[in-house]
């Protein structure tokens, strides 16, 4: 069990996206020796696409890899008590929770308790606020009723809340990332959270962790330049955390992957537009002072974040319908591909501009050519094989299935040797952003115990 007043905690991060692998946290509970395992799983669309299908049934609208996750754990967490953070709840935390009780009385646990924080689905609340688009600067009611949901990112509070309510399993929705982990430090070191420094510290360990394989060699690994060994195996990272808000980055000594500085810098500066104000529900966290330092293989020490106080607002992501895309691709291969996909690319525009359709976006590319970075940086080499790609955004799934078709019809209606053709239709799922009061936020935590 967990020391009341630990000298140093030990925090895993058992996935950094709702489609993570599973394996590396199984490892982490098993060989971490734990205090706590945080799955974060949440991403801007993530939660709409959740609302989406819980309004189709209400019983669903969590992570669908809940049970998978829980069921490979929950067992080895429960033995060592450790406990489990997650935001796998997405808009649906209190049918999480039921699941997670479920899930512990089928494997046979006699005691297990668990917390729900909700609060951040602030959708009925938005309707009495003149607020703007962060993205474009157009009023929210621009959006009409394509909108789909709004979830406030809550802070650390109502996790603190649930820790000191004895809970073994905390799930949440819409939660800031770094208050995941930064809960659990508020709550074992009795931190005050006006004690800005400390929760600018705890906010870069959740930070550095929340991508999990980020920081121990995966999205790094660039051969002949940055080599991380055993990438195929790739342990998740372990923060070990003193009182003082300072950690060591590590993970499971035998797993692949590294820790080095330079794994470090790189996830410290994700999705960081100014280091110096970081704006977070808890806190406005300061990195611009942080020193990372190398104390052996796969062990390094981060500190001196520092924090100033609170916003005053907080962020809302509302997820919205915006359209449905219509997609093909087509391949082609030997002498004079490209030419033939360019041709293929000709003709389609002629065809697409001309049937009357509105494309509120569209993209023709050449995979293998210009799909990523346009004709500007392509390198003017010939390809042996490329593939065509259309997308058209418009208004109707009938639309989009139109320009789907048109891609398959290159089969037998456009250059010569096309093969491979794939179409797809799907609706858009758009996130746009505001910033409410935050006394329009109110998070609360329910219990339920085995």
């Amino acid at each position: 069990m967990t020391d009341p007043s630990p000298k140093t905690l030990r925090i895993g991060a058992g996935a950094g996206y709702s489609g993570d692998r599973i394996p590396p946290a199984i490892e982490l509970a098993d060989k971490g020796a734990l205090d706590y395992l945080v799955f974060e799983c949440l991403a801007e669309r993530t939660i709409a696409l959740a609302q989406l299908e819980r309004s189709q049934n209400p019983r669903l609208g969590f992570d669908p890899l809940l049970r998978d996750r829980m069921e490979a754990v929950l067992l080895s967490c429960a033995s060592q008590g450790v406990k489990i953070i997650t935001n796998m709840g997405a808009a649906n935390p209190q049918a999480a929770g039921e699941e997670v009780i479920r899930i512990a009385r089928e494997m046979g646990l006699k005691r297990l308790k668990v917390a729900v924080v909700h609060g951040d689905d602030v959708l009925a609340g938005l309707h009495d606020q003149e607020l703007t688009l962060m993205e474009s600067g157009a009023p929210l009611a621009s959006l009409g009723d394509s909108v789909l949901s709004a979830n406030a990112y809550i802070g650390a509070e109502a996790l603190v809340q649930a820790l000191a309510q004895g809970a073994d399993v905390v799930i949440t929705g819409r939660v800031a990332d770094p208050a995941l982990f930064l809960a659990p430090l508020i709550h074992e070191f009795g931190w005050s959270m006006a004690d800005w420094h400390k929760m600018g510290q705890g906010t870069l360990v959740g930070h550095l962790l929340e991508c999990a394989a980020q920081i121990t060699g995966g999205y790094f690994a660039d051969p002949g330049f940055r080599d991380v060994p055993d990438l195929a195996n790739l342990g998740f990272p372990i923060a070990e955390v003193s009182a003082d808000g300072s950690a060591v980055i590590t993970k499971v000594a035998g797993s692949g992957g590294c820790v080095t500085v330079a794994t470090c810098t790189e996830q410290l500066l994700y999705e960081i537009e100014n280091p110096a104000s970081y704006l977070q529900p808890d806190v406005v966290a300061d990195f611009s002072g942080v020193t990372l330092t190398q104390l052996g293989p796969d062990r390094v020490r981060v500190a001196g974040a520092i924090g100033h106080p609170r916003p005053d607002r907080i962020k809302v992501t509302v997820g919205h319908r915006d359209g449905f895309i219509g997609e093909g691709q087509i391949s082609y291969a030997g002498l004079g591909a490209e030419a033939r996909g360019r041709l293929a690319l000709d003709v389609l525009r002629q065809r697409l501009e001309s049937s009357g359709i509105t494309a509120l976006d569209s993209r023709y590319e050449l995979i293998g050519v210009n799909a990523i970075h346009g004709d500007t940086l392509s390198r003017g080499h010939t390809p042996y094989e490329v593939r065509v790609r259309v997308a058209w955004r418009v208004a109707t799934r009938k639309e989009a299935t139109q320009v789907a078709n048109e891609v398959e019809a290159m089969y037998l209606n456009g250059p010569a040797g096309g093969g491979g053709v794939t179409r797809s239709v799907r609706e858009v799922i758009a996130a746009a952003s505001v910033l409410v009061p935050r006394d329009l936020v109110q998070a609360g935590v329910t219990t339920m115990e085995l």
